[in-house]
This record gives C-alpha cells, structure tokens and sequence, in this order.
C-alpha cells in the first residue's frame, strides 16, 4: 500500500516487497568504473582493458555501463558477444571483430580497402591464424576512435585469442582500444559457506593447460587463453571483487527500492559473500514468496524464513550441471559435509561409492570451475578443505539431494563427530561438542541439524540426547537457527510413546517461543484433548498457559473468548488448576481483568497449592490488580521469589514479561534492575522489549527497527496489559518527527480488531496528532472516547494520559473547571499507583492548568516535576519537561539548551523545532546556525511528503502560512528543487535536502 505520492505508508502488516531490475546503476561498482574509464580515455593507456570476475560478479552489467558511459561522450562502441560453444569454432572472434571494425568505418573507406571481410572469411575457413593476425591488425589500424567490448571472453576460442595475444598495435591510433570481460581470476573478498576467508585464486595458471569438464568428458585447451591474453604489455586487468557488507547492503537497498534492516542486511550477506547475481537471486526468490516484508521504506524478512532454492535455470546450478556426473554428486555430498575440512573427501567416497582419486580429481575439477574453493592450510599449500563458494549455492545444492542422500551423508558426519567426542571422552549433554568444524562453521547447530537429517540412520537415543541438549543450550532461539527443527526431530525418534510426551512439551513451547503460534495452538490443544491422563497436573498448566498466550498473540479474539468461558475447559475434563489458569490468562488476553481477578480470588484454594503451581496464577492476579489500580502485588511480585523453584525457561518467560511490565509503566530502572537481577542481557530480550526499552532510553533510530519488523509481520502484540504498547509508541516517535500522517494511517491500520485489547494509548497519540494538525476538537473526543473505554472496563493503569491530554485541552479552551475535575481525578490516581510516572503526569497537568490562577503553585510543580524527571533518565520526557518548566518560568530558560540536546539525541525534529522558537523567543542565541538551518529545510520537506498542505504545515510548526510559503521558496532556491513533487522524491529516496544544491 503505497500513499500518492508513493511513500510507503507504515502499516499493520506492510506490503510484499517487489524486485527493481531496471536500474543500470553499478552498485558498489563505482570505483572500478572511475578507474576502466580513465585507462580507457588516456591516450597513452592499455589498448585493452580486461575486466574479471568470477560468475555472478556483474562483468556483463560493467562493461556494458562502461560502453554507454563512453557513447554519451562520443565515442563509437561496438559490441561482439561470445558464446558457449564458440570455442570449438576456430578463429569465429578474430572474424566478428574484423566484420564489426570494416562495418562500422565509411563507406568511401570501404571501397578503397580490398575487401578485408572476405579474407578474413577466407582464412577463418582455411584455419590460417597467420592471415587473419594481418587482417585483424589491418582493421584495427583503419579504424578511428572506438571501443570493441568484447564479452565473456572465456568462450571464445583459443585461435582468436592468439591472434589476439600477437597483435602488434604500432601504428595502430590511440583513441582504437579494445574492452573485455571473462570469468575468472576472481579476487575473494569473503570466504563461502561460512568460511570467514579472504581467497584470491585463478581458474589456471599462466601458460597451464585449463581442464574444463562437460558432460561427454574433458576438453583439453592448448594454446591461446585468456590468462595468456592478459599476460601481454598493452592488456591491464581489472576484477570485479565480491561487494562487502556495505556494497551488498546498498545493492539490496537500490533492488528492493527499501532500506534492509540489519537482519535482512545480515542473512544476504552471510548467504551471498557480495556476489551480486547470487544476491539478485535469493531476493528474487524471496520476493517470489512474499517473504519480504516493507514498513515505512524498510525490508524485512523473518529470522526463520529458509533461503530459497535456486531454479535449474539459475547460472550457478547451470555451471554445475554442466560438468555433469560424477561432480554433481561430488558437489552434493561436499554442500553436506565441508564442515569436517579435509576428511570430507574421505567420507564423500564412503558415502557415494566413488573412488578415493575419483573424488579428489572431481573436487579439483570443482575448484577450476570456480564452484568450489579450496581453503589453504596453515602452511599455504596442503588444502584444509574445500567449500562452495557460495552459500546459496550450497544450500541449493544440498536441496537437490534426495532425502535418503541426505540421511547417508548426515549420518557419516554424526558417526565421524561422536567418534571425536569419544576419543576426547565427552559427549554433548556434557557440555560444549568437542568437534573440529572448518570456518567458524556453527557447531552446535551443524551437529543437530546432521542428527535430525540422519533420522534412524544413527543411535537413537544419543541422537534424542543431543537434540534435547542442543535445543535447550540456545532456547529462546531469536535468529532461527533451529530449536524448532530440533525439537520435532527428537520427537520423530523415540520409540516409546511415554518418551514422545515430554517431547511433546518440548516442541510446544519451543514452537511459541519461535513465534509460530498456529503450531504452538494445534499442539497445545491436541496435548489437553489427548493427553491429559498422561500429564501431571504441572505440565497440563504450562501447556493451557502456551494455548491462550499463543491465541493471544494471534490476534484471534473470537478463540481467546471461547478460551475465556468455563465451559471449553469443562469440556476436555482437566484439572481444576489447568483450568483456572488458561481461563485466566484468557481473561486478561480480554482485559477483563475484574472477571480475572474474581476467578482467581474465588479459586485460590486450587491454584496456591504449591509454589510452582501458583507462579502463574499469583502473576495473573497480580498483572489484574495493577491495572484496577493496586499495584502492590504486582510489586512484591517482581522480586520473583519462586525463581529457585522454577526451570529457567519459566524464569525467562516470567522476567522478560514483567520486563514489558514495568516499561509499559515507564519504569525505565525497576525493569534494568530486574534484567540485572535474573542475569539476563539485551541480546537475548525480544523485538517487542528491545523497542520499549530503546524507545525509553530515547535510542529512537534503535526502537524502530524491531517496530517496523514487528509491524510488517504482524506481530506487534506483548505480553503487557497493554496490548497497543508497540504501535502507540511508533506513531509518537513518528509524530515528534514530524511525520504526522504516517503517525495517523498506522493508528488507523491497528484500530477495531475486534473484542481484545483496549484502544487508550492509541487514543492518546491520535489526539496528540490532531492537536498538532489543529484539531482540537477532534482531539477531545478521540480523548473523551478513550476514557469512556477504560472505565467500563474498570482500568485504572495507563489511563494518567488520558486525563492529562483531556486537561491540557481544556485549560487551553479556556474551560477550567473542566480542566481541574481531570486534574483532582488524575491526582487520586497518581496517589493510588504510587508511581513516579503517574506523579509525573499529575505534576505537568496540575502546573498548566493552575498557571494562571495560581501561578506560584504551578512554578513548584514544575520544579518538582523537573527533578522527577531527570531521575527517570528518560531522555525525551526530560526534555519535555524541561521546555514546559522553562517556558512557565519555574526554570532558568537555559535549560531549554539542554531540552535542544536532548530533543536532537533522539531524532525529534519537530519537537527540536518548537524549542528552537522557545530560545529565540527569551532571547538564547540557538547553537550552530548552519545546522539548524539544515534541519528546518529537511523538517519541513518531511512535512511537504507527509502530504501536507501549507495550512496544515502551518500549524504543525506554529507558524503562519505566509512564513511557510516563504520558507518553501527558500527551501527551492537552496536546493535546486523546482516542486512538490521533486521534495517528495528526495526525502524517500533518503537525500538530505541540503546535498541536493551541490548535486543540481
């Protein structure tokens, strides 16, 4: 969904990302291209340029940018292609090139030479490569400032590359240079398959024979080579490297039309090593899928989505089908076992039948290919192993294999890597796998992933044991790397139906935590249909709390209903504590937390059995209380008192919730001393916690990329009584950067999904936004809307801002008596709460709206509010209350300085703006006047691509419309900008405004 001026709007569940194609900018090239045109223009330079590469490096796109460069200056280009099958053509090239150089000379100039295209056909027939050197070297010596750009020249054959090779080019004019481009001789710049290497290999050395397989057999190539050709005086060769990790970002960015977020960034980079056709080709299959996601001009793509396979047709499974069998089998088995270094050939000819000098000879053939790399020993000579040099290609290649290949080959790697644990004497359950992998390749993954592919082909119950060992070490699994897979494998291998239940259990939770919370549901529901004479108690309650937090997360309402009435559960006859507890949940899944609270007061006899049983039901209870306004269960609750009784994964669960607890409170210390308190760091938080707690430390670039991924995937629920916590605090970040109808169309996108979470914190930033855009009396309602929500539901937590939004309103409409029943209403809250964030609220609301009729009480409140706030060390809200302090006079007006930097630390532009107004008006000189200058020139190009006219810009910045149409025409003369509609294209193409004069 796009807006119409083609900004990508920031939408509950983005749009399917498509592939741009069309753009013939080289990407990561340009250094190259400076450097092949300057030798190209000089005219004492090489008189022929080679451009190479290995396959997928982009020489074709290259040389034949370079060509249209160099026409645009008026220099005549002509192209001769090179084709497989060419090569058994005997001097075909020498003759195109003749052809082309007499077809592109004058017609008077034709008639005076003697025919040269017909000798040269006469000696391409008679094989004399002696005749046509002189024909060539006539042609080239009539001709007049032009490029021949001769493309992939590895198919050309060897006779014309020694004609070539012996071209004498005296007296030849210095504007005729020849440009070509072959595959080959490609520096690496990454390692593949995970290697972590810097290789630089050629196919063949200079003057060796090359060996290229086909189908039919080996071709020997005596002679004339490309490698030859670039060996002579007048040549110079350039490579086209692989792209680092910023040229691959940039090319993704320039293919999706959208700025990849680090995750996206991180896995194209790890599959493709740079090289640009492989990275062409995982976004296309990508993209084919619909497994790229964009939010606000971001891509995303889930941490578990698997890498496409590539297509028969793609050039890198082409090269390899050509060389036929036995290298593809060769290849196959090497995508499965590189890891294991140099024994992989050992157990590559175990596993396929072949020949220990069969499959040495097919690895080399391999690597000439340039399909395979070798990785060189400490020594530099003796191979430590052989890779694919691509892992994209690796992982195709392994997907080729049938399912039995696969379970052969994954089982000899099994058996080769416990037989060195057992020569180390451990084994994995033990602690960390003792295996030699090659390249940094994940050992605790690759083990797993082996055992669950190897299936019965392998000891079942070590294979059990270190499946369950492997997914317990890295549960919660964040980057995909396989819990899940793990889990289900375990379970397909255990004989025993009473082993398969705690499997079961396993793979339940281990399905939610990766997020797929359809599997999590179906099996947590099979499991209490089917299994409940099987369970205990203990285990039946994990698995009813996964169900209705599994639902929850789902968004499915009309389930989580269902899941909230007694008769389902009565249904399937379990357990009263089962059952009280997944009603509960399901309750406050509802937010009808004063039906949770009685069930579970009514019910405490069933539940407060033991410690372990009553965990959940006493947070439940506890999460109610807080939101009906007695929080102190909730806080005696966090210092997690039951933790020694508790499995880690319940202590995960438990903290990382209370942890979105206490940051939907804006309690900012309580949640880091909590996180302290557990041992648990950011790295292992979820996308929602890192976004509150990035958006509270005021680290806003930080929270929004997990916003857009949550957005654009649909996940943006949480396990905190606020269930609209993610897309309210994106629209206000949205907001403070002036993006003011972005802000809006994503409170729009989340609204009216039925009978689940309440809507207030949506309603606060909606009227926030209609303030800004003058609409007050829009805001009220949407204001008056929202509290009428929250008390039928009884809520009493997180409804401050309501009130004190509804005050400010209507202290600044002049309705003061309405002003102070919010404000007295908005104190015995902040009273009964008993929290620095509702006391914060209280004091800003109380100092507006006593300003005028007690403007020494509303001073006090300021100051106090100023001290509250700065011992929160939020940095954004600081800074509001700085400038509200300032402004009042309850502060000296240089604390509006520090509100600037504080406003400009976390990218409010818009609130950056006001406050600039604030310092000139009490007369502060505002610091760097370029700067500032640069930032009302982009704040107000941001507005004009938000769609805004000029009135409504106007009151966005509180300006008059005659000054916005000023600052407009200033923003063009800048700029060079001629309309709207070009400021539009310069703020989505991510341009600074102010770069774009230099560049016009």
């Amino acid at each position: 969904m796009t807006s119409p001026s083609g900004n990508p709007w920031l939408v509950h569940g983005g749009t399917a990302a498509s592939l741009d194609r069309t753009s013939d900018c080289l990407v990561g090239r340009e250094r190259e291209l400076d450097e092949v045109l300057g030798r190209l223009r000089d005219p004492g330079g090489p008189r022929l340029v080679l451009v190479r590469g290995e396959r997928g490096a982009g020489r074709t796109a290259f040389v034949h940018a370079v060509g249209e460069r160099l026409r645009t200056e008026g220099t005549a280009v002509l192209a001769v292609g090179c084709v497989p099958g060419d090569d058994a053509r005997p001097l075909l090239l020498a003759l195109r090139l003749v052809m082309a150089l007499e077809q592109h000379r004058s017609v008077p100039a034709l008639q005076r030479a003697a025919k040269p295209a017909t000798e040269a056909l006469r000696a391409a027939e008679r094989r004399d490569g002696t005749a046509m050197a002189v024909v060539l070297r006539a042609a080239l010596a009539r001709s007049e400032r032009v490029v021949v750009v001769m493309d992939d020249l590895q198919d050309a054959d060897t006779a014309s590359l020694a004609v070539l090779r012996g071209t004498d080019f005296a007296g030849v004019p210095s504007g005729v240079r020849l440009m070509a481009s072959a595959v080959g001789c490609g520096e690496r710049s990454a390692g593949g398959a995970g290697a972590g290497t810097s290789l630089a290999r050629t196919a063949v050395e200079e003057g060796r024979t090359s060996r290229h397989h086909r189908a039919g057999g080996t071709v020997e190539r005596p002679g004339g080579t490309v490698e030859q050709l670039a060996g002579v005086g007048w040549a110079r060769p350039i490579v086209l490297s692989r792209l680092g990790p910023d040229g691959t970002t940039a090319l993704v960015a320039r293919r999706l039309r959208a700025t990849p977020d680090t995750g996206l960034a991180r896995r194209v980079w790890e599959l493709t090593c740079g090289v640009p056709a492989a990275v062409d080709a995982l976004l296309a299959g990508w993209t084919r899928q619909g497994a790229v996601r964009v939010a606000d001009g971001h891509a995303f793509v889930g941490a578990r989505t698997p890498a496409p396979v590539l297509p028969d047709n793609d050039r890198f499974m082409r090269a390899l089908d050509a060389l036929g069998e036995p290298s593809r089998a060769v290849a196959g088995a090497l995508s499965v076992l590189w890891p294991l270094g140099g024994r992989a050939a050992e157990l590559i000819a175990t596993s396929t039948g072949l020949s220990a000098d069969v499959v040495g000879d097919e690895i080399r053939g391999l690597v000439d290919a340039e399909i395979v790399e070798e990785l060189p020993g400490p020594d530099g000579v003796a191979a430590r192993g052989w890779t694919l040099g691509i892992p994209l290609t690796a992982h195709a290649v392994r997907e080729r294999l049938g399912p039995l290949e696969r379970s052969r080959l994954s089982a000899a790697a099994v058996e080769a890597l416990w037989a060195d644990q057992d020569a180390a004497g451990t084994r994995y359950a033990e602690g960390p796998p003792v295996v030699a992998l090659l390249g940094g390749a994940d050992a605790v993954a690759y083990l797993a992933d082996r055992i669950a592919e190897a299936g019965l082909l392998v000891d079942r119950d070590r294979a059990v044991t270190d499946l369950t060992a492997a997914a317990r070490a890295l549960q919660p699994d964040p980057e995909g790397r396989g819990v899940l897979r793990w889990c289900r494998a375990a379970g397909n291998l255990m004989e025993r139906p009473v082993d398969r239940v705690p499997a079961l259990l396993r793979y339940v939770k281990a399905a939610y935590h990766a997020g797929d919370h359809l599997a999590a549901r179906a099996i947590a529901e099979s499991i209490l249909r089917n299994l409940a004479g099987v369970l205990s108690p203990l285990a039946l309650q994990d698995v009813a709390n996964v169900l209705a937090a599994a639902t929850a997360n789902d968004l499915d309402w009309s389930a989580l209903s269902r899941l909230a009435t007694a008769q389902w559960w009565d249904e399937l006859r379990l357990p009263a504590l089962v059952t009280v507890t997944g009603r509960a949940l399901a309750l406050c899944g509802l937010e009808r937390w004063q039906e949770a609270r009685d069930l579970l007061a009514r019910t405490e006899p069933v539940w407060n059995t033991d410690v372990r049983a009553s965990v959940k039901p006493a947070y439940f209870r506890a999460v109610a209380e807080l939101v009906l306004g007695r929080p102190e269960r909730f806080r005696n609750a966090l210092a997690l008192t039951e933790e020694s009784y508790l499995g880690a994964d319940h202590v995960y669960a438990l903290a990382t919730t209370m942890f979105d607890e206490l940051l939907s409170g804006r309690d900012l210390h309580a949640a880091e001393a909590l996180l302290a308190a557990q041992g648990l760091t950011s790295d292992v938080l979820p996308p929602h916690s890192l976004f509150l707690r990035h958006h509270l430390k005021g680290r806003w670039d930080e929270a929004l990329e997990p916003a857009r991924w949550m957005l654009a995937n649909n996940q943006i629920h949480t396990p905190a009584a606020d269930g609209f916590l993610i897309p309210a605090r994106t629209a206000a970040i949205l907001l403070a950067r002036g993006r003011t109808t972005s802000a809006r169309r994503l409170i729009d996108s989340v609204r009216g999904r039925g009978e689940g979470s309440l809507e207030f914190s949506l309603d606060v930033c909606e009227a926030e936004v209609l303030r800004a855009l003058g609409d007050p009396a829009g805001a009220e309602a949407t204001l008056r809307r929202g509290l009428a929500a929250v008390d039928a539901h009884g809520r009493v937590a997180g409804i401050d801002e309501l009130l004190a939004s509804l005050a400010e309103l209507h202290a600044e409409a002049g309705r003061t008596g309405e002003a102070v029943t919010c404000v007295e209403r908005l104190e015995r809250i902040s009273d009964r709460m008993g929290s620095g964030r509702t006391r914060l609220r209280y004091l800003l609301a109380s100092a507006r709206v006593l300003r005028q009729d007690s403007p020494d009480n509303s001073r006090k409140n300021l100051r106090e509010a100023v001290d509250l706030a700065r011992s929160c060390s939020q940095p954004f809200e600081t800074a509001e209350v700085l400038v509200a302090a300032a402004c009042a006079g309850a502060s000296p007006p240089a604390l509006l300085h520090e509100a600037y930097e504080l406003f400009g630390e976390s990218g409010a532009a818009l609130l950056r703006f006001h406050t600039r107004a604030a310092m000139r008006e009490a007369g502060i000189t505002v610091p760097g006047r370029k700067q500032a200058t640069t930032e009302n020139e982009q704040l107000l190009a941001t507005l004009i691509a938000e769609g805004l006219p000029n009135r409504q810009i106007a009151m966005v910045l509180r300006l008059s419309e005659d000054a916005v149409a000023n600052r407009l025409s200033r923003l063009f003369a800048r700029t060079g900008l001629r309309s709207r509609t070009e400021v539009v294209t310069a703020v989505l193409t991510g341009h600074h405004v102010r770069g774009l004069a230099a560049e016009g």
